[in-house]
């Protein structure tokens, strides 16, 4: 099978979909699309993806898969070993509300474009920092029970899986907000247990094409 992903560095999103690819063992290519400097409002790339975000994931059959956690759930579907997802219901429920926080609750009011558009309405870039900063303590605070409660060395037990693909991400871009990860044992756990991962590891923006050399 061959993969292609189309991907920011820097992004969350795209680095959720590294994570899985990285876990699920696949190989892909990646095609950057550098967020900051606007290739995602390009002639050629609204062609494919049409919403102009990042990941895009192109299959062999040519394909396009768009949203993070679409193109998660369809590789679990389509290689579904080693899982990322429970066997049970339940679980698999309790997962998945872990990822949506992240994805729905979380994200959504620190990326890019919202702060861009905030400062266009004039709101000055301290305002936006501190307010982005905001939602993702209040969501944070949400997970923080949840894994404290069904995590072991990862978010939802003793392997690595989705809610894992969201959380590392996120918690890699709270580091610009300077919140204090201390305030969040269980999430803190998790993510310096997953730096340790070669999968992780893989799928870490320092390790991606455009990503600033050291």
């Amino acid at each position: 099978m061959t993969l292609t992903l189309y991907s920011f560095w820097a992004a969350t999103a795209p680095y959720r979909v590294r994570i899985g690819l990285a876990l699920k063992g696949l190989p892909y290519e990646i095609v950057p699309v550098d967020l900051r400097a606007g290739d995602q409002h390009g002639e050629a790339y609204r062609a494919r993806n049409p919403q102009g975000l990042a990941p895009a994931l192109e299959t062999d059959s040519g394909d396009l898969l768009t949203q993070s956690l679409a193109i998660l759930e369809w590789l679990e579907d389509t290689h579904p070993e080693p899982p990322l997802l429970p066997r049970d219901a339940l679980g698999r429920a309790q997962v998945r509300a872990m990822a949506a926080i992240v994805a729905c609750d979380i994200h959504p009011l620190n990326n890019l474009r919202v702060h861009r558009a905030l400062q266009g309405l004039g709101v000055d870039l301290e305002a936006v920092t501190t307010w982005s900063a905001r939602w993702v303590s209040d969501g944070f605070d949400a997970l923080e029970p949840m894994v404290a409660r069904h995590g072991g060395a990862f978010a939802y037990g003793d392997a690595p899986g989705l809610a894992d693909c969201l959380l590392i991400p996120q918690v890699y871009a709270a580091a610009r907000y300077d919140l204090d990860m201390n305030r969040w044992p269980a999430l803190k756990a998790v993510a310096d247990h997953a730096a340790g991962h070669p999968a992780f590891e893989a799928a870490h923006p320092r390790n991606q094409p455009g990503a600033p050399k050291p």
